[in-house]
């Protein structure tokens, strides 16, 4: 996306760029920020109290790779366990799924891991899986796994942090270390300060194929509004790439 003051692309640039539209979903516990991450990577906003999702949401995106316009057919899906059944509607014939957990709560990482499971069971075979450790900023609250062993091998806590309860948050190498094992894209995300939100919708964007043919949410959703992002470090949210898509 261009600056302010800088040259915009046209719409007739983007034109005779390639099109290409990947249903996502985002599955995760309640209360680990799932809608707090699409709100704040379609509109820029961030609620610090929002409401439960019930059933779904579906919102949409685009961003912008060099010649290839990715529209994001979003569906956002509630956490609460009478939803769970649910799911597979929602991820079925997806082709990228984010599995969200807090960083200060190690059972929605527990949680994360059994959807990732699921996804790997019953999901299309190369859906493109990112997971999402929500709630950075409060990192520095950080306490490992409160696992030590008597070589103190392995741990990865400070001394503030042995004081506090064990268990009760994740680890920046645990969870990295995870996705490794399970091929995953993995990074640490802050809905309430924008940290890698943008980020990880983009790196599922340059993953995902661009020559094979694209599913889409059909007609269960409707259009949701929202800004066009470029893959570049600057993103201004008063300017527009590719024309603002729906």
């Amino acid at each position: 996306m261009a600056g302010r003051g800088g040259p915009a692309r046209t719409n007739a640039t983007a034109a005779s760029n390639k099109i290409c539209q990947f249903k996502l979903v985002l599955l995760g516990e309640s209360a680990v920020g799932k809608s707090s991450l699409v709100l704040r990577f379609v509109k820029g906003q961030f609620h610090e109290y929002q409401e439960s999702t019930i059933g779904a949401a579906f919102l949409t995106q685009t961003v912008c790779l060099d010649d290839t316009t990715v529209k994001f057919e979003i569906w956002d899906t509630a956490g609460q366990e009478r939803y769970h059944s649910l799911a597979p509607m929602y991820y079925r014939g997806a082709q990228a799924a984010i599995v969200v957990y807090d960083i200060t709560n190690t059972d929605t990482f527990t949680r994360a891991k059994n959807w990732v499971k699921e996804l790997q069971r019953q999901a299309s075979p190369n859906i493109v899986i990112a997971l999402a450790g929500n709630k950075a900023d409060l990192a520095n609250k950080r306490a490992i796994d409160f696992q030590v062993t008597r070589s103190h091998v392995g741990v990865c806590i400070s001394f503030e942090d042995a004081l506090m309860p064990s268990g009760l948050f994740v680890c920046l190498q645990e969870a990295q270390g995870y996705a490794d094992d399970n091929s995953l894209l993995f990074m640490e995300t802050s809905a309430k300060t924008a940290m890698n939100v943008n980020e990880i919708f983009m790196a599922i964007a340059k993953k995902l194929p661009k020559n094979e043919p694209q599913g889409g949410a059909g007609g269960g959703g409707r259009a949701g509004g929202g800004v066009v992002l470029t893959d570049g470090a600057a993103q201004d949210r008063g300017g527009n790439c590719c024309g603002r898509g729906n």
